[in-house]
């Protein structure tokens, strides 16, 4: 678990900022009721969610990681805002009884999830966890980032005290599957060396057909695709990630 805590910080420090003032745009423009209640799921660091708050909204995040939600908590106190935190898994919370009228979701989190059953699984929590006629709001990679972006991309960082190395790579036998190893390499004045922290991070993707088959089981209609932020309104074979709202019938 110190790993894993150690692993999340770094990987909170590393991340684009750009991508989350990216994101902000796409949910300032996209969400069809900013006085409602919003949940952030697999909200990770709290970083999105922050500047929500900081924009208006009631926000909560949810997320898996005990220790990314005791970053959230920590961001949340250095911008002087309150921010509700919950610990879970996306794929059953039934037993937590409140609604919201927005749920987002960014960042990959589905792709995340082993195979259609989950994803079905975390898309029915969310439809639960709506109010009626709630919007749904996410975003994933295309199979276009799994099986022409990722095979064979390398990213290399460093500093005086820290080094990052990611790889990634195509699974030939799972369909538009990408593996990344994640490796720091982090300096330990107890041991005037290096400790070396891995993940191994598998991402798996589905055509847009899927997601609109398990929306739509799920309980979604009024389904709208787009790609770059919400600027890309007619996707094609090229477009990297896929961003989606949805409405609770």
């Amino acid at each position: 678990m110190a790993n894993y805590a150690t692993f999340a910080k770094l990987y909170d420090d590393l991340f684009d900022e750009s991508a989350y003032e990216d994101w902000f745009q796409y949910a300032l423009k996209t969400i069809v009721n900013p006085q409602g209640k919003l949940l952030e799921l697999a909200g990770g660091a709290g970083r999105l969610a922050i500047m929500l708050k900081q924009a208006g909204f009631d926000v909560t995040v949810f997320d898996l990681s005990e220790e990314m939600l005791t970053l959230a908590m920590q961001h949340a106190r250095e911008a002087g805002v309150d921010l509700p935190l919950i610990q879970g898994d996306m794929r059953e919370w039934s037993d937590y009884p409140e609604k919201f009228a927005t749920i987002t979701s960014f960042a990959d989190s589905f792709n995340y999830l082993a195979n259609e059953d989950e994803m079905l699984m975390a898309f029915k929590q969310v439809a639960a966890h709506l109010e009626d006629a709630g919007q749904f709001v996410f975003d994933v990679i295309s199979p276009y980032q799994t099986d022409v972006y990722y095979p064979g991309y390398m990213y290399n960082w460093h500093d005086e005290e820290t080094a990052f190395m990611w790889s990634s790579y195509g699974i030939e036998e799972q369909v538009h599957t990408a593996e990344h190893e994640l490796t720091f390499f982090v300096y330990d004045e107890a041991i005037d060396g290096y400790k070396q922290i891995q993940e191994i991070h598998t991402e798996r993707t589905y055509p847009v057909a899927t997601y609109m088959r398990l929306l739509e089981t799920a309980g979604f209609e009024n389904i709208q695709v787009t790609g770059d932020f919400g600027r890309q309104t007619e996707i094609d074979d090229a477009t990297p990630r896929w961003f989606f709202s949805a409405t609770k019938k």
